[in-house]
């Protein structure tokens, strides 16, 4: 075990010479995408031994600035220009080239660059519109993975790859897929839907079989009349009868989407049974609709087949009008987070340089803004730090964007400082390894059944991800931690580890999430949910009763009257006792609807009303746990309009619950945040300033910690502060955009 003081001689010392290689248990990557030279990805060198000196002193850079691994690649397409030929130069010599200068080296695989012999050895093996129309691979999508010759293919170059990896120190881990959907890197002038090969047909058909077990019950969800399992389709269309068959077909996508990323890690294993691999999304799960044509995955369904599982983080992507802003960033972090869980999440790809798509050019990227994602990253308990990329993109729609140095090899002061960054957690690897985000007491379910209400057509849009984020917007401004739950997790029994579960746009629940519910709630929970929870069960029928499911018991009350006015407000009773006398008399807005609550029996209390009287909150004991119904979708409100007494209703409801924030911050609500990370050795805390205006923060942090010493985890400097027996208590002024990252040692 290292002394506190021998930890920061090591991070002083390694700012001017890099440490020494330690056990892949303890390495934390921190690198960047580098393939060879200046070829974008998923293109490759085509003559790489030409080029060979050139990559040295690349990678020799890439080291001196501090970074420890590059993330390369390899297409499907050049590495395997004919059948069971493979041609491996490029990695070869980055591997080779690796060993000698130090770096580790995660490979990435384009399976989506396919090919061209695989269009001739399987004519059937194009993807398909939902209107028929074949897609050739034109460098990208590739071939349907459904079709069995295709799969068989693509098994068998994963398990050479890692045969030929294995024999190199340099080599760490495999990311098997890179942002998955059902097809990827193409796109299209008008909406589609994929995939609708004969091969996905008949793949879903078996998912079907094995859901219901027989072409009646299969009738009965449909409201259909096959007679023959060849006549079922995926819909193509909306209907005014069942939507059960998109719910169906949506959920088949995400399994299928889980079940081929377990192809790819299974066939990997083949070659090494102990390799690392991973797989990460275009953006987390929590920011996204499953409704995606392209077929968005389930990070939490993901998670569960790779080692590790993440994301990519553009904060200033070209494609955003604006950058992100605060509550993107960090509740997509904290969604990733959450869907990882024990197994801890990594960054697949971390945005190093100005966004370019065609002509339109977002923000310019500078060292502030790397050096803030970065440790925000940290703080919500990241694993390995990717970014993309080392070279700009030298062509295609994104050229000349995204670099931390220039095309012409010259090192920018973003690359410096990233390079900084990533020196003090390499330098520090065995204690980032250890250190673990703090648990969190209140989590909002994510739940992908609520952008399905409706059908396809009249869905709810964007309201869910308002209902979701705005929720996580009123306990960022309060510096409270909040998990987003699976229903997974909650059927688990995962729930009675929160105060407070918070039900976001609840309109469609499945019977064993609602179950679930009832029992925590019943052992003691306090469930918080927003209008109409259950609505519709998981086939998108109408549950007889609403709240649905069984939890008009829960929640002791039913609804009686549905609006859907222009404006939406409701005001809380006047002197409301104990935990919800700071209710009192607040007005707060709402969205969508108005729903009136009609109590069940005399114990269930009306909070609130809207403005024609109607009760508009109520609260109702049920078992050890208490069930409070907001009859609209105030986090959603709050997320359009950040009206302050809705988000303060917010707060206060989960204060109610005993939520109390880790880290209590005097000055700067909604700009400043503080995390810790804490391992059995160490306590970090991270604070960072997210506003572009200075400020002067107060922390206290409730623990009892035995050390007098802390230090400033980037400069070595002593930190001042103030400790009882019950707390710790100090002070930082924080510049523009600034990060202050404080260690201590236990």
């Amino acid at each position: 075990m290292r002394t506190f003081q021998q930890i920061f001689t090591l991070i002083l010392f390694t700012v001017a010479f890099p440490s020494s290689p330690v056990s892949s248990d303890a390495f934390f990557p921190v690198g960047v995408w580098y393939g060879g030279g200046k070829a974008r990805a998923p293109m490759l060198a085509r003559a790489p031994a030409a080029e060979r000196e050139a990559w040295r002193q690349d990678l020799q850079t890439i080291r001196s600035l501090g970074f420890n691994n590059v993330k390369c690649w390899i297409d499907w397409a050049t590495t395997e220009p004919e059948k069971g030929r493979y041609n491996f130069d490029n990695l070869e010599q980055l591997l080779r080239l690796a060993d000698e200068v130090d770096l580790r080296v995660i490979v990435q695989f384009y399976m989506d660059s396919a090919p061209e012999w695989l269009a001739d050895a399987f004519p059937d093996a194009s993807f398909v519109t939902e209107k028929g129309v074949a897609i050739g691979s034109q460098a990208a999508p590739g071939f349907c993975i459904d079709h069995p010759g295709v799969r068989q293919a693509m098994q068998k170059f994963f398990t050479e790859t890692g045969k030929r990896v294995s024999q190199h120190h340099s080599f760490y881990a495999f990311d098997l897929w890179s942002e998955p959907h059902i097809v990827n890197w193409v796109w299209f002038n008008e909406t589609v839907e994929f995939c609708f090969c004969p091969h996905t047909q008949a793949r879903f058909r078996e998912w079907l079989q094995a859901k219901y077990g027989s072409l009646d019950a299969l009738n009965r969800a449909w409201y259909r009349t096959f007679t023959r399992w060849d006549q079922v389709q995926p819909p193509r269309f909306g209907t005014i009868l069942s939507y059960s068959d998109l719910i169906d077909w949506k959920t088949f996508i995400a399994d299928k989407l889980k079940q081929d990323l377990k192809m790819k890690a299974d066939a990997a294993h083949e070659a090494r049974p102990d390799m690392l691999v991973s797989s990460h999304s275009d953006a987390p799960a929590v920011l996204l609709s499953p409704l995606s044509g392209y077929g968005n995955p389930d990070d939490w369904w993901m998670a569960q087949v790779v080692d590790h599982y993440g994301t990519s983080i553009y904060p200033k992507h070209a494609s955003a009008k604006t950058p992100w802003n605060v509550i993107k960033l960090c509740g997509g972090l904290d969604g990733i987070r959450s869907a990882a869980r024990d197994k801890g999440w990594w960054i697949g790809e971390l945005q190093a340089g100005q966004g370019a798509t065609g002509v339109q050019v977002a923000d310019a990227v500078d060292g502030d803004d790397l050096r803030l994602w970065g440790w925000t990253v940290i703080s919500r308990g990241v694993r390995s730090i990717s970014y993309y990329a080392w070279y700009p993109m030298s062509s295609g729609y994104e050229s000349n964007g995204y670099g931390m140095i220039e095309l012409d090899g010259t090192v920018t002061e973003r690359a410096k400082t990233a390079g900084q960054f990533a020196k003090i957690i390499d330098s520090n690897r065995e204690l980032f390894a250890a250190l673990r985000p703090q648990k969190s007491q209140v989590a909002v379910l994510y739940n992908r059944l609520a952008y399905m209400t409706g059908g396809n057509t009249f869905g709810p849009g964007v309201t869910v991800r308002n209902s979701l984020m705005g929720f996580y917007r009123s306990m960022f401004e309060r510096n409270v931690q909040v998990d987003f739950i699976h229903p997974d997790e909650i059927v688990a029994g995962m729930a009675k580890s929160y105060k407070m579960i918070y039900l976001a746009y609840p309109l469609m629940l499945s019977t064993p999430v609602t179950e679930a519910l009832k029992d925590y709630v019943r052992e003691g929970g306090y469930l918080v949910s927003e209008a109409r929870p259950a609505w519709n069960d998981e086939r998108g029928f109408a549950n007889e009763r609403i709240p649905g499911g069984g939890l008009d018991d829960v929640f002791g009350c039913r609804e009686s009257v549905l609006r859907s006015p222009d404006v939406i407000e409701f005001r809380f009773e006047p002197d409301l006792p104990g935990s919800l006398a700071p209710l009192s008399k607040l007005t707060a807005r709402g969205s969508v609807y108005a729903e009136h609550l009609a109590p069940l029996r005399d114990t269930t209390r009306v909070l609130a009303r809207f403005a024609d009287g109607g009760a508009a909150a109520t609260l109702a004991s049920y078992g050890k746990g208490q069930a409070l119904l907001i009859g609209t979708f105030p986090a959603a409100a709050y997320e359009q309009e950040h009206h302050a007494e809705t988000g303060r209703m917010l707060q206060e409801l989960a204060a109610g619950a005993g939520v109390e924030p880790a880290i209590r911050l005097d000055g700067a609500p909604g700009e400043v945040e503080a995390r810790f990370l804490e391992s059995e050795e160490a306590l970090l805390l991270i604070g960072i300033n997210h506003s572009s205006e200075p400020h002067t923060v107060n922390f206290t942090i409730p623990h009892k910690l035995k050390t007098d010493q802390a230090r400033n985890m980037e400069t070595g400097e002593w930190i001042q502060f103030q400790k009882s027996t019950e707390e710790i208590r100090l002070a930082h002024d924080f510049a523009p955009r600034d990060v202050w990252v404080v260690l201590f040692m236990k």
